[in-house]
């Protein structure tokens, strides 16, 4: 009786493509600004998830506190925060942290930029005032940020000098024009912070 050999066993062989993904690496951003700015829009905008808000309803009392001159249509406001999240590429996902604007809910700040990467502040230029105390915050915690005007309708009261010299920022803070209702707007002013944080990190 002949037996045949037994079929020599086929060698598993992994290769890269076989190696499972790695998840990508979650970087936090702060969304910072005064009362009514587009922040929660920012960040509605761009999240690939539904973003969670905490608005509330304006009350009387509250439109007497908070000026609604520019924003009347405006009928909530965050009280808290907002959230969402953006995978900008397979190895990059940003966890986007939206503060609440009017100063009352400022003792949330320290709580909200815990571990956060870098910060976009956003402006908008009929009431760069309301902007001061997010830009001396983050000077103040030597934290990276851009400055993000927000372009309503298309317009800009002042040209970017001139916002430069209000806030008084220096060069190294990178000025940038947006609109927070247009998804690729807000990627590319996200992106300035993020590079501007990468850079800050690898010095």
């Amino acid at each position: 009786m002949v037996f045949a050999p037994s079929p020599t066993p086929e060698v598993s062989r992994v290769t890269a493509t076989d190696q499972p993904e790695r998840p990508p690496t979650p970087v936090k951003m702060v969304i910072a600004g005064g009362f009514g700015v587009g922040k929660t829009t920012t960040v509605r905008s761009i999240s690939e998830i539904e973003p969670l808000t905490t608005e509330a309803s304006i009350t009387e009392v509250a439109a007497g506190v908070d000026d609604l001159t520019h924003t009347p249509h405006k009928t909530t406001t965050t009280v808290a925060m907002d959230f969402g999240c953006i995978t900008l590429d397979p190895s990059l996902k940003l966890y986007l942290f939206g503060t609440p604007g009017q100063d009352r809910f400022g003792f949330m700040w320290d709580d909200l930029v815990q571990g956060a990467l870098g910060g976009l502040v956003i402006v908008d230029t009929r009431r760069l005032d309301d902007c001061f105390a997010a830009v001396d915050y983050f000077e103040n915690k030597g934290l990276p940020f851009a400055v993000g005007i927000n372009v309503f309708d298309g317009n800009l009261d002042h040209d970017l000098d001139e916002v430069r010299w209000a806030l008084d920022i220096p060069d190294s803070v990178p000025l940038v024009l947006f609109d927070a209702r247009e998804r690729g707007s807000v990627r590319d002013a996200l992106l300035v912070v993020l590079e501007l944080a990468l850079a800050r990190a690898e010095s």
